[in-house]
């Protein structure tokens, strides 16, 4: 059978968030000591709601630091995180950027703002002598400008719900993705069922993503559950691994897409 991968990626983090992901990420490395290596995928935001660049917080810096040196994966995910364009002119406009999500930051930005955004964030990286990462738009959400950008500059990859895009080409290539919808019951509901028909769908997948965000681990029934989705997919012959390093498998051509 082809290979197939675990992608376990952590969504908007930030110090703010980081009391959050603390103890899941000491759950998921307490399993590698009887499941093996899992490599963790970040996905870092340089100023998380306006509340401070997180290299302000050497502490925060340092505990990156130290993951990416066991193996994890640094990505910059957005500038801000949330959507500070002007209001939403249309009522398609206003389903995405109000019902869907307000935090689609990269959705309705002009040009010079996603330049400033995206050279902002890269900076931020190569300050920390940290590797060029990959480039996540909150929601996974980009207008054309976004997209016009990361063929300009040196991200190596981003992502939709779907796929990853290698850059700067955006070579597509299938790389599904569970994630919850956390923000009330009815939605937590409604995503449990997605999810499960989504993972059975998808379960001969090359690499299957966990979206994991911090409101998730919030709700215990959550945190348990994504718990258990890693320890099934592990058992049943998913590989963990980071998106960098999965890329340059296929980059290599070790495992088909």
């Amino acid at each position: 059978m082809p290979e197939r991968h675990l992608a376990i990626v952590l969504h908007d983090v930030a110090p703010a968030t980081w009391p959050a992901y603390r103890p899941f990420v000491a759950a998921v490395d307490a399993l590698a000591a009887t499941l093996g290596p899992i490599p963790l995928t970040w996905l870092v935001v340089p100023d998380f709601h306006g509340r401070g660049r997180f290299d302000g917080d050497p502490a925060f810096v340092d505990r990156l630091q130290r993951r990416l040196e066991r193996g994890d994966e640094l990505a910059l995910h957005g500038y801000y995180h949330r959507d500070d364009a002007p209001p939403p002119r249309t009522p398609g406009e206003w389903w995405m950027r109000r019902l869907y999500t307000r935090e689609g930051e990269f959705q309705a930005i002009d040009d010079a703002t996603v330049d400033e955004r995206l050279d902002g964030g890269a900076a931020l990286f190569a300050d920390q002598g940290w590797p060029p990462p990959g480039f996540v738009a909150p929601a996974w959400l980009m207008n054309a400008a976004t997209r016009r950008a990361l063929t300009r500059r040196d991200f190596l990859y981003t992502s939709c719900r779907k796929r990853l895009y290698r850059l700067p080409e955006f070579t597509p290539l299938p790389a599904p993705g569970l994630v919850w919808s956390a923000r009330s019951a009815w939605r937590r509901g409604l995503s449990l069922g997605v999810c499960t028909l989504q993972a059975h769908h998808h379960r001969q997948a090359g690499l299957l993503r966990l979206g994991i965000h911090p409101v998730d681990l919030g709700h215990p029934g959550l945190f348990d559950r994504w718990l258990r989705i890693v320890v099934t997919q592990i058992r049943a012959g998913r590989q963990p691994i980071t998106k960098r390093q999965w890329l340059g498998r296929q980059a290599r051509g070790a495992t088909p897409p």
